[in-house]
């Protein structure tokens, strides 16, 4: 068996960091997350299906603090997950490779998601009169 030296893979602190990379991780996490807590929103329908005295336990759940911090995140993630996936739609069209260009993106994605949380949420305590 030979033992020639062959070039090993970079190792992590080979790469620099950049805002291009950490999207693309946080985009993955939040599809993994979404696709995770749609097991809560299967649940949610389960209970209004089952009567109302099931739903209305869910609802004071997902209704008491943890379920709103719960839901806020959740409600992130769907929009960064919306905004960072059409900026990948973009890059599939061919637009947007630049280095200044992904970035700038990268951070309008990222902005717009919060700014569409705040709204979301504005609109829904509006909504409910609180």
């Amino acid at each position: 068996m030979s033992t020639r030296s062959r070039p090993l893979s970079p190792h992590l602190q080979v790469y620099n960091f950049h805002w291009p990379m950490a999207l693309s991780i946080v985009h993955r996490i939040t599809g993994v997350g979404l696709a995770l807590s749609s097991i809560v929103l299967v649940w949610w329908l389960t209970a209004l299906a089952v009567g109302p005295d099931y739903f209305a336990m869910v609802q004071s759940l997902l209704g008491s603090w943890i379920g709103r911090v719960f839901l806020l995140g959740w409600t992130w993630a769907v929009f960064y997950h919306l905004c960072n996936g059409i900026r990948h739609l973009c890059w599939d069209a061919g637009w947007g490779f630049e280095i200044d260009t992904a970035r700038r993106s990268g951070i309008a994605a990222a902005l717009m998601s919060v700014v569409l949380t705040v709204g979301t949420w504005v609109i829904a305590y509006a909504a409910r009169g609180v």
